[in-house]
């Protein structure tokens, strides 16, 4: 019975694979038709069945693009990137369409930060990892030749080399934790209504004095926290969210959509 049931389960995951590579066959057909919204859609479902993947994202986003939907290609993209933030492509695409928005957004975070961040995303999260390896690997053969070689050179090679690897096998696991942690970073929304008049309260605004500014969709922001409230006995939920270094304010969470985990 145990053989029959993992059979079954084998012959259901092999079905799956299939219809989602299926779907993804499909889609691409119509993006080459210029069929843009049965693209969109049959990516979507491709996503669905198949899961998380930078290309289905790269792909979408170029849909969306096509389709006019600004702030749903900015979400493909971004989402692109937090899977693969190496893809040259889908970072020169997010860039081109940023380029094209109303809002141009300020500066956020602090160069030294921001600089880490952009060093980090050289690789992903397993391309550090491999780093790691390979140094430790080095480090390995520094130990091997500092203690079983004769020969004083190459026992000054392996100790000062060995000491060196470890450090970079060390930073490496360093940054491969850290490109974990920004890829699965829940913060970053980008606005998909036309329009979000922000307020200075957690609340709509009911005078000139509580809006804080008027923001357009594809603007990203960064939500600080959240706060649920009744508004004429209908629930909404605030968000506090960061613009850039100078600006805050609170939007409505039915105006913008985080861009990881996706809803």
């Amino acid at each position: 019975m145990p053989r029959f049931i993992s059979s079954i389960l084998f012959i259901l995951a092999s079905v799956s694979i299939i219809s989602a590579s299926n779907l993804t066959d499909q889609a691409e057909k119509a993006y080459q038709n210029e069929s843009y919204q049965e693209a969109v859609d049959l990516y979507r479902q491709a996503i669905e069945k198949e899961g998380t993947s930078a290309t289905l994202y790269y792909n979408l986003g170029n849909a969306e693009y096509r389709l006019g939907h600004t702030a749903r290609a900015i979400l493909a993209y971004e989402r692109a990137l937090r899977l693969d933030p190496t893809d040259s492509d889908t970072r020169t695409n997010l860039e081109f369409v940023n380029d094209r928005i109303v809002d141009k957004k300020g500066e956020t975070g602090s160069f030294i930060y921001n600089t880490f961040v952009s060093f980090t995303n050289i690789f992903s999260s397993n391309g550090w990892a491999w780093i790691a390896i390979l140094f430790f690997c080095l480090t390995l053969a520094g130990i091997v030749a500092y203690t079983l070689s004769e020969i004083v050179w190459l026992r000054k090679i392996g100790f000062f080399g060995g000491i060196a690897s470890l450090l970079f096998t060390i930073f490496a696991i360093i940054l491969a934790f850290k490109a974990r942690s920004f890829s699965l970073d829940d913060k970053d929304a980008i606005i998909t209504a036309e329009t979000s008049i922000l307020s200075t309260v957690p609340r709509p605004p009911v005078n000139h004095d509580e809006e804080a500014m008027l923001l357009h969709e594809g603007t990203k922001v960064r939500v600080l926290r959240s706060m649920k409230i009744d508004v004429d006995s209908v629930a909404q939920t605030w968000n506090e969210v960061e613009v850039d270094n100078k600006h805050r304010a609170w939007i409505n969470s039915d105006d913008i959509e985080k861009i990881w985990p996706e809803k």
